[in-house]
């Protein structure tokens, strides 16, 4: 949802109602056409440099900025709407007397451009789009440019040249947060978690508005083991997108790992009523009740997940079963777990079935009056010595 400094409107007459406001309550406010947004990605600095006085920035068929057709997952960080929105509004905010309107009006059917790079990302054919960023970078090697073909090479999965691309990026652009964030994305697929982490702190560091960068510096150090600094990067994510559900499932895995069990059972619920058919909330929401020693409602939880959860994941299956054996209901915790594991491969099966056993008796544990759990122990034993033997 965009925030001040930026303004929508859904039509022209929208617009013009919203500029004649404006204008009434700035005398010699002026209202000026914005770079074409279609160019936005590839503009580096964004914003240009602004008049003094109380200044509009009209931005017709916004939503060219964000078309983007690469495939493999990839999508270059500038084409994204929290990234441009999180831009334009660090880049209007000094001046204080500026305003960004988008105006939803009626974007040409086929939009065409003399420009290298909006033609680039408005291609099916990765490798087309690939010869037509690096012929822009013959035009000149611009920061916005060599960001732009470095999406691109970690589409066709040519990692080298993206990290060259990148750091020449960086070099020439230290202080613009989408060559950092580009490069912690890079960094993730080679697995190297410390320099991703490094990246996305720089991200979010030079555009704290940017919630993506605060979310993938908290997953990358949770991968690093570092819970509580990972959380205080998923709170700030969560602070700027309050009704994120899967910034609240975050903060909600964190707070469970560090031992916050009210507060993590918090968020879930919170995740539960903005997405209540998403399996995983009610998943984690169901787990969270369990370490508590909350059997029946967590059984609840995750019945509700199972339900939802159109590929019925098997570890939670079994964790439904264990929710089965707290509650006294040995049959169908050992009807659950045959049906889940039979068809599972056999090495990725053993591994569920170990790590069900030790729960298991971790319950048991914890609980010395439960009873009825027998029955399931050994089962499990059965089949981890039949399987392994």
């Amino acid at each position: 949802m965009p925030t001040p400094p930026i303004a929508t409107a859904d039509s022209p007459s929208e617009a013009a109602e919203w500029i004649e406001s404006w204008q009434s309550e700035h005398d010699g406010g002026r209202v000026i056409a914005a770079p074409s947004p279609a160019e936005w990605p590839f503009r580096y600095p964004l914003a240009p440099v602004l008049p003094d006085g109380p200044i509009v920035l009209r931005a017709n068929a916004f939503d060219e900025a964000f078309v983007n057709l690469q495939s493999a997952g990839t999508q270059l960080v500038t084409t994204q709407q929290a990234y441009l929105e999180a831009e334009w509004a660090a880049a209007l905010a000094p001046h204080h007397d500026a305003w960004l309107l988008l105006v939803s009006t009626p974007a040409p059917q086929h939009y065409s451009t003399t420009a290298l790079l909006p033609r680039a990302f408005r291609v099916a054919d990765p490798g087309e789009r690939l010869r037509l960023c690096v012929e822009a970078l013959g035009d000149g090697r611009t920061p916005a440019a060599l960001v732009a073909t470095a999406s691109v090479c970690m589409e066709v999965n040519d990692l080298e040249a993206a990290a060259r691309e990148l750091d020449d990026a960086i070099a020439l652009a230290p202080g613009w947060a989408a060559a950092h964030y580009e490069r912690g994305k890079l960094w993730l697929r080679r697995d190297d978690m410390a320099q991703a982490a490094a990246a996305f702190q720089a991200a979010a560091g030079l555009l704290p508005g940017f919630a993506p960068a605060w979310s993938n510096l908290g997953a990358t150090l949770g991968e690093l083991n570092q819970p509580a600094e990972a959380l205080a990067a998923f709170e700030k994510a969560l602070a700027l997108d309050p009704r994120s559900s899967q910034a609240l499932n975050n903060v909600g895995v964190v707070r469970r790992d560090l031992g916050r069990l009210p507060e993590s059972e918090a968020a879930f619920r919170q995740v539960i009523q903005l997405a209540p058919a998403l399996a995983f909330g009610h998943y984690n929401l169901g787990h969270t009740l369990f370490l508590q020693g909350r059997f029946q409602a967590a059984l609840s939880a995750y019945a509700e997940g199972q339900a939802l959860d159109p590929e019925k994941n098997p570890v939670q299956a079994s964790r439904l079963a264990l929710c089965k054996v707290a509650t006294g209901d040995a049959d169908g915790a050992l009807r659950d777990l045959r049906q889940a594991t039979e068809v599972l491969p056999r090495e990725y099966r053993q591994q569920l079935l170990a790590d069900t056993s030790a729960i298991l008796w971790a319950l048991v544990t914890q609980q010395p009056g439960l009873s009825g759990w027998q029955p399931v122990q050994a089962w499990l034993d059965d089949e981890l010595r039949g399987r392994s033997g």
